[in-house]
C-alpha cells in the first residue's frame, strides 16, 4: 500500500473508533438534554426501573437512534417487552451448561484482556461454523434446557446466542468497569471490540451461513444496541465484496462504519495501535497464548482485584453475573446441570460506585483527572488511543457487492 493510501486507512479507523464520545462522563449539553428528557419518557412510561436500567445502558438506545428520543424510546419499548416474552433473565440463570458452552465455542469469544481503552477484546474465528458444526448445533437446538418457554417468533436456535449476549453486558462489561487502570476509569464501559478472522472460508460456506447470521444479527441490533465498539476483519477474501454486499443490508449505518478490513500486511500494526501486543492473540501478531475456543486468558490487572470465594482460583465456565453491594460487586454462576440450578459466589471486586455517578459527576471526575485537555484531545483526532496512527484498514462501508456470477 502506498504512503497515501496508508494515510486514508490511518483516518478511517481512527474517525471509526470514537470512544469515548458519547459514553457517560462525555456527553454535550444537547446529548445530556436527551438523556435526562428520555429516562423521564421512561418512567413516565413505566419502563424505567433503577436496577435494572442506568445511564449507560440508556445511552446505547440513544446513540443507536443519533439521540432521537421517540426513536429510542421505541427501540427501547421493544426490547423490553422481547425480553419479557423471551424470559431471557430466566433463560441466561438456568440455562445447561453444556449447551451454553457448545454456542460458546462457536461464536464470538473473550480473550479475557482489553484494548488501550479497557474496552474487551473478543476474537471470532468464522471457518468454525463449517457444515458439519452447524448442522449437528441446529439439532442440539431443536430444544434449548431452560425454564423458559420463549417466544414463537424468536427462533430457539437463537437463544443460546442471546444468553451469550447477556454473558457480554451482565459480567464482562461490568468486570471491565470496574477495573481502573485506564484513562477514562469512571466511564462505564459498554461496548466491546471484536478481531473477526474469515480466512479459510468460502464463497459456499458464506452463502450457507447467511440466513442464520442475518436472524442473529438483525435481533442483536434491535436488542443489545450499541455493544460494539470495532470490528476488525482479518483474512478477506478476493470475493468479499460479494459477502458484503449480503451482509451491510443486516446493519444500521452506525454499525457498518465500525467494521474495517485489514490487509495482512499492515494487520499487525493496526491491531496493536488500538490493543497492547501482550493482549493480542499470537495468531494476529501479539503475545498472548490464546486459541479460539479456550476459555479466557485474564490479565494481571484482573488477578489483582479479584477476591476469590471459596474453593475458587478462576471463573467456571458456564454464564456468570454481577451484582451491585454498594461498594462492591458481587460474582453468581448461574445455569443447569441437568435438574439442578446452580447459584455459587465466585468473586467479588470493590469499585469506584460508576453505576450510581450522574454524567455531571463522571465528567466532573473526569475534568479533574485528565492529562489531556479537549483542545488535545481534538488535535488528536485522527490518532489511535495510544495516540499512534493506526494502518492499514479500509473501511467495509467503501466496499461495493459483486456479482455472483463473476465467481
Amino acid at each position: 500500500m502506498s504512503d497515501s493510501g496508508s494515510e486514508h486507512s490511518r483516518h478511517n479507523v481512527a474517525a471509526g473508533y470514537r470512544f469515548p464520545h458519547g459514553q457517560l462522563g462525555h456527553l454535550t449539553p444537547d446529548e445530556e438534554e436527551a438523556l435526562t428528557n428520555f429516562k423521564a419518557l421512561c418512567v413516565e412510561k413505566g419502563l424505567y426501573e433503577p436496577s435494572n436500567h442506568d445511564d449507560a445502558l440508556l445511552l446505547r438506545f440513544l446513540r443507536a437512534r443519533r439521540f432521537h428520543i421517540q426513536d429510542a424510546f421505541t427501540q427501547f419499548k421493544e426490547t423490553e417487552e422481547w425480553r419479557v416474552e423471551n424470559e431471557i433473565d430466566t433463560l441466561y440463570k438456568t440455562i445447561d451448561l453444556e449447551q451454553y458452552d457448545e454456542a460458546r465455542r462457536l461464536y464470538p469469544q473473550w480473550t479475557g484482556r482489553r484494548d488501550r481503552n479497557g474496552v474487551p477484546v473478543y476474537v471470532f474465528e468464522v471457518k468454525h461454523l463449517n457444515s458439519k458444526a452447524m448442522s449437528a448445533y441446529e439439532k442440539s437446538t431443536v430444544k434449548t434446557h431452560a425454564k423458559v418457554n420463549g417466544d414463537a417468533k424468536t427462533p430457539q436456535r437463537l437463544l443460546r446466542l442471546f444468553a451469550l449476549y447477556e454473558n457480554l453486558t451482565r459480567f464482562v462489561m461490568p468486570l471491565c468497569t470496574a477495573l481502573t487502570d485506564r484513562e477514562y476509569p469512571l466511564t462505564p464501559i459498554t461496548q466491546s471490540n471484536n478481531i473477526v478472522d474469515i480466512s479459510g472460508v468460502s464463497l459456499k460456506m458464506f452463502w450457507n451461513l447467511r440466513s442464520h447470521m442475518q436472524d442473529a444479527s438483525t435481533l442483536a441490533t434491535a436488542h443489545y444496541p450499541e455493544t460494539l465498539g470495532c470490528i476488525f476483519i482479518i483474512g478477506a477474501p478476493s470475493f468479499f465484496p460479494t459477502v458484503w454486499g449480503w451482509i451491510k443490508r443486516w446493519f444500521d449505518p452506525i454499525t457498518t462504519s465500525k467494521i474495517f478490513i485489514l490487509s495482512q500486511h499492515d494487520m499487525k500494526a493496526t491491531l496493536e495501535s488500538f490493543i497492547d501486543p501482550a493482549n493480542l492473540p499470537k495468531k494476529y501478531g501479539g503475545e498472548l497464548d490464546f486459541e479460539f475456543g479456550q476459555m479466557p486468558v485474564l490479565d494481571p490487572a484482573m488477578k489483582n482485584v479479584l477476591n476469590w470465594e471459596g474453593s475458587y482460583k478462576d471463573f467456571p465456565h458456564g454464564p456468570i453475573y454481577w451484582t451491585d453491594k454498594g461498594d462492591h460487586i458481587e460474582a453468581t454462576a448461574v445455569g443447569s446441570v441437568g435438574d439442578q440450578e446452580r447459584r455459587e459466589i465466585v468473586c467479588t471486586v470493590k469499585t469506584s460506585m460508576t453505576d450510581s455517578l450522574s454524567n455531571e459527576e463522571v465528567n466532573d471526575d473526569t475534568l479533574k483527572s485528565a492529562t489531556v485537555t479537549s483542545s488535545e484531545l481534538s488535535a488528536e483526532s485522527d490518532l489511535a488511543p495510544n495516540g499512534v496512527q493506526a494502518s492499514g484498514a479500509v473501511p467495509a462501508s467503501h466496499l461495493e457487492p459483486v456479482s455472483l456470477s463473476r465467481h
